[in-house]
Formats: C-alpha cells, structure tokens, sequence
C-alpha cells in the first residue's frame, strides 16, 4: 500500500467518524478534527512536504479555524463542526483542481449542498411520526425532535470528502506536496 493510499484511507476514516458520531450525538469529539490535524502533519513528513506549502495550508487552517469561530459565535455551528472545519480546510489548502477552480470554493459548494440535502431530509422526517420501533433509539428521536438543529459536520465531512477523493487518484494528496 502507497503512503498515498494510507493516507486516502485514513482521512477518509477520520471524516467518516466524524460524520457518524455528529449525526448519533450531535457532537464532534475533539480527537476527530486533531486526528485529522495529526494526520497531515505526519503527511507533511512523509511526504517531504517543502515549508512554504506546510506554511499556505497552515494559513488555510487558521482562516477556517477563524471562520468556524465566528459561525460558531453566532449561534451557526457547533464548536466540532468550527473544529472539523479547520482541520479539513487545514488538508485542502488553497490550490485548484485541474480545471482551475479552488478546492476551498469547492468545499464550501458540496458542503453546502449536502447540508441543504441534509435539511430537506431531516425536515421532511420531522413531519411524519416517528415509528414506535425507532423511538427507543435516542440519536433517532434526537433526529426526529424538531427543536434539534442540524447536524452539519455530516456535511462537513460529506463536503471534503467529495472534494478530497473526487479527483482521480485522489490527486489533491499529491498537489499538497508541490
């Protein structure tokens, strides 16, 4: 297996459980987004990464960060969801795809559409009863409870994996490296 392979397979893992655990809890554990964080620091490493290019992805990271506070400061995301945001800014840094067009801009565009997805979908349960089958499942009637917002870092996680694997070969974990 390819160190680019290992780490295809691991943020994919990392993004998966985010998505999971944000949907089952509407929470976001912290060692999610540092895993991601870890992750391409060891990427970095392994792949030679050349300081400038550690230094635009930092840079990247940051402004995600800064971004996810303030959405988060007015009451827009969750604390995990500005967390999750930054670490996956953080991997896509600010280069384009073949076409031209920015990985960031891409992001924000699936994962706004799987968050519009998302809400249609959980606004549409919430209209119909919930099966008294499913009632003994917690995370479900925390699904089905209309007061419950919307757990975002499902798109979140959705966004950057679309965006991260879309390319053949996964090529933005080769780009990260130039």
């Amino acid at each position: 297996m390819t160190s680019e392979m290992f780490f295809i397979i691991a943020v994919s893992a990392i993004l998966l459980a985010a998505a999971g655990w944000d949907l089952a809890s509407y929470t976001i554990p912290n060692f999610l987004p540092l895993a991601l964080l870890g992750a391409f620091v060891v990427f970095a490493a392994v792949t030679r990464m050349h300081a400038p290019a550690i230094g635009i992805h930092a840079l990247a990271g940051l402004m995600g960060l800064a971004l996810g506070f303030a959405l988060f400061a007015f009451g827009l995301f969750g604390g995990g969801d500005a967390k999750l945001l930054a670490a996956t800014v953080l991997w896509l840094g600010f280069g384009k795809d073949p076409n031209g067009l920015p990985y960031l801009l891409e992001y924000v565009l699936m994962t706004a559409v799987f968050g519009g997805a998302l809400a249609i979908v959980l606004l549409g349960l919430r209209n119909v009863p919930m099966p008294a089958a499913l009632s003994a499942r917690p995370w479900l009637a925390r699904l089905y409870d209309a007061r419950s917002g919307i757990p975002y870092g499902v798109a979140l996680a959705a966004g950057a994996l679309v965006v991260l694997l879309d390319s053949p070969h996964a090529e933005i974990f080769r780009i990260a490296t130039r």
